[in-house]
């Protein structure tokens, strides 16, 4: 097995930060992102340590697929099991960097399946201390997004975090086929403003202002669910009408799917009016594959559901 975990470690004391990338094996942004810090970091940090696990699920990446070759997605297998699958072992892996770390950071694109508008993630931990630091690294990764969602969820490395306490966002931005530089560039910056944020890199963190960012905070159970959301009411071609970033009507149209044996087209049209942050980039679809997702926000500012 090749070495897919670097630590950088600085003269000073500080905290240790955990940054993931490869849950999925078909989200590529975030490990170049994570190869490019390991070589940055090292002239950079002042204080602490930063784990950088730059390929977490091999054995997904080898699949080309959210999956690893057991069909199963560690995003809900943690904390995993030493004896399980290969993906619960991945998981377990993961999940015991996670309870050794003081933050994480967990980088994720759309896949091939979607495209995503860029944002910063938490889960609304109980602990108000823990969700005020999580806020402050989520606003500190300078995206234009910013969401806080259902703390209930398991499985996923949000959750092991939660159970131990320990402040943890996830970067969501981009997706579909061939590689953008813009989302590991925005990733890079992200977390090295946020390991500054932390005193781990010297100078002071520039924070775009929270006013001119949208922010949601949304405490409805399973809030966070991107494959739930606008499920696709036929099967077939889906052509998309919207774009990631757009804002549109509660009832406006979103695409069509036409299936290709009969020549019929099934409008489709959003269930909310806002902000389109979730959009199907793969086209062909099945009833019931989420299509995208609106959140009910429509220009910048913080609403809390």
């Amino acid at each position: 097995m090749k070495e897919l975990t670097k630590i950088i470690t600085a003269s000073r004391k500080g905290p240790k930060v955990l940054v993931m990338a490869g849950v999925h094996g078909d989200e590529y942004e975030p490990v170049v992102a994570a190869l490019e810090l390991a070589d940055a970091l090292p002239s950079l940090l002042t204080a602490g340590s930063v784990q950088l696990l730059t390929l977490a699920s091999a054995g997904a990446y080898e699949a080309v697929s959210r999956f690893g070759a057991d069909g199963l997605d560690m995003a809900r297998r943690c904390p995993g099991a030493a004896d399980g699958s290969s993906t619960d072992q991945a998981a377990y892996a993961a999940s015991a960097l996670i309870r050794a770390a003081d933050y994480l950071i967990d980088m994720h694109t759309g896949g091939l399946t979607y495209d995503i508008f860029p944002l910063a993630g938490y889960m609304l931990h109980p602990v108000q201390e823990i969700l005020q630091q999580q806020q402050q690294m989520a606003l500190a990764a300078n995206l234009p997004l910013v969401w806080g969602t259902d703390f209930r969820p398991d499985g996923r490395t949000l959750s092991v975090a939660r159970d131990h306490g320990i402040p943890a966002i996830y970067l969501e931005y981009g997706g579909g086929t061939g590689f953008r530089r813009e989302v590991a560039e925005a990733y890079r910056q992200g977390v090295t403003n946020i390991l500054r944020h932390l005193g781990m890199i010297s100078g002071h963190a520039v924070v775009q202002p929270a006013a001119e960012r949208y922010w949601v905070e949304d405490h409805r159970t399973d809030s966070g669910f991107l494959q739930g959301k606008m499920p696709a009411p036929a099967e077939g071609i889906f052509i998309a009408d919207v774009k990631t970033g757009n804002i549109v009507a509660a009832g406006s149209r979103w695409g069509v799917i036409i299936d290709p044996y009969t020549g019929s087209s099934t409008p489709v049209y959003t269930d909310a009016g806002g902000l389109v942050f979730l959009l199907r980039t793969m086209v062909k679809v099945k009833k019931g594959d989420a299509l995208g997702g609106v959140l009910p926000i429509s220009q910048p500012g913080k609403i809390v559901i």
